[in-house]
């Protein structure tokens, strides 16, 4: 197998990231590292091939060649079955115009289920891989070098105890003028006992209604108390009514009595 893919970035750092196993880890595509595994890159690889889904347990090796080149080495099991594939690449970075080219060569075989699909689709999907990985490599921040310590550069002085003592006591040791409400401190009402009306509408104002006042003032708003509906009767009506009323009884007697009599 042999693929070329172009990478956006110069050929010293393209370099520099594929001798760094994290980066490495980080630009393989679907990878899903073990927790607390030794190896960098080592874990699940799951893949597409056409319509299927395959997933992969396994680990990759890149190991660096004198030559500037890369070498790759990497066996997987399938996580749902007993196939296997084995891997063994050569990954070479060379300048090109705005950039670098990474050219992949190598060999791959593999039993079980992706044996069963078309080697076309297999081709396809393992060139897609490459110049993904190829591309998240480019990608990649690269690594800050950590700045060596210098030797000789002098230490920072200890500070004295009683300087250490001064500092924190100076702040609590410091002199605080007594509030305005302090019964000891000096007030400017010798002549009158009684503050001043504006004093007292200001003081009013800002504590609010005496206990007094919310004691035995109603409620207002929406929480105060709804009224008893009043019954108002006219007393023009009531002048004439009575009477008529007087009227009417007094005529049922009558009424009776003779009734009575003829009998």
């Amino acid at each position: 197998m042999e693929h070329e893919v172009f990478v956006p970035v110069p050929p010293d750092r393209l370099r520099a990231s594929l001798a760094d196993p994290a980066q490495v880890a980080r630009a393989v595509p679907g990878l899903q590292r073990d927790a607390g595994a030794e190896r960098p890159v080592a874990g699940r690889l799951r893949i597409r091939v056409g319509g299927h889904t395959i997933t992969y347990r396994g680990e990759l090796r890149v190991s660096p060649r004198d030559d500037d080149a890369f070498t790759v080495e990497g066996d997987a099991t399938e996580a749902r079955g007993t196939g296997t594939v084995t891997l063994a690449l050569t990954l070479r970075v060379t300048e090109a115009d705005g950039g670098s080219t990474l050219h992949v060569h190598g060999t791959a075989t593999a039993d079980g289920r992706i044996t069963e699909l078309e080697p076309d689709t297999v081709d396809s999907t393992t060139r897609r891989l490459l110049t993904r990985f190829a591309e998240n490599l480019g990608a990649a921040e690269p690594a800050a070098p950590e700045a060596p310590e210098d030797p000789e550069a002098p230490d920072e002085p200890e500070p004295e105890p009683e300087q250490e003592q001064e500092k924190r006591t100076s702040v609590f040791e410091a002199e605080v003028p007594p509030p305005a409400l302090d019964p000891l401190a000096e007030d400017d009402f010798t002549d009158s006992p009684e503050p001043p009306a504006e004093a007292a509408h200001a003081r009013r104002t800002m504590i609010g209604r005496s206990a007094e006042e919310v004691d035995h003032a109603p409620p207002r708003g929406r929480y105060a108390p709804v009224p008893a509906p009043q019954t108002v009767v006219p007393t023009e009506t009531l002048r004439w009514a009575a009477p008529a009323a007087a009227l009417v009884v007094a005529s049922a007697i009558v009424v009776t009595r003779a009734l009575r009599r003829r009998r």
